[in-house]
């Protein structure tokens, strides 16, 4: 999918699409990233059996077959993960346009501040998800300083609700938090709080 291609070439700028037509792109991006993720947890799982496998192996051209099996589908689970991240980023654009555009139709006495996300932008944002060097993190940071309206900043799922949500896995990775139900729940209960308090302060 040539996202960018598509917006930059189309008759009708990405600024000007509706709510509505940003949602179905939005959906479309979402379905390939999802397709995307388990084809890249299918990977992880078959090298592991394939690693465990050989390690318990004593034929030598059995082990030769698979590594040359664990090679081919670490290559590919590379070129995943690549397409993973450009879907990825592209997804988090389209959804930070609908939601300005819909903050836009909200404080329409305000102005719509769309127009801010022009041609030029887009050309940045295009060479921004086609570097690999570029994480989503780093992707997502550079796309709410451009999508500032009035001096306030788009809202960051990562600093905000999505941190929330790290912050538990970390928690289960270093073993502060052992029971899965436990991290589930107490990522939920943050998750809706930092939802309440920013309704609250809107």
């Amino acid at each position: 999918m040539a996202l960018f291609d598509w917006l930059t070439k189309h008759d009708k700028p990405l600024s000007q699409m509706t709510r509505s037509e940003l949602r179905k792109q939005e959906l479309l991006l979402e379905k390939e990233r999802d397709r995307l993720m388990g084809r890249v947890g299918d990977l992880a799982k078959r090298k592991q059996e394939i690693f465990d496998r050989g390690a318990k192996e004593k034929s030598p051209e059995m082990r030769r077959a698979l590594a040359g099996q664990f090679e081919l589908h670490t290559t590919e689970q590379l070129m995943l993960s690549r397409q993973l991240n450009i879907r990825s980023k592209e997804a988090l654009t389209v959804s930070r346009l609908r939601m300005l555009k819909e903050n836009a139709e909200r404080a329409r006495a305000t102005g719509s501040k769309l127009g801010l996300v022009g041609e030029k932008d887009l050309i940045a944002l295009e060479k921004l998800i086609e570097n690999d060097a570029i994480t989503g993190e780093m992707y997502q940071q550079r796309l709410d300083e451009m999508l500032k309206i009035a001096g306030e900043p788009a809202t960051s799922q990562v600093s905000g609700a999505g941190q929330a949500v790290l912050d538990i896995w970390n928690k289960m990775d270093t073993g502060i938090i052992k029971d899965g139900g436990e991290a589930f729940d107490e990522a939920d209960r943050r998750v809706r709080e930092q939802h309440r308090a920013a309704a609250e302060g809107g």
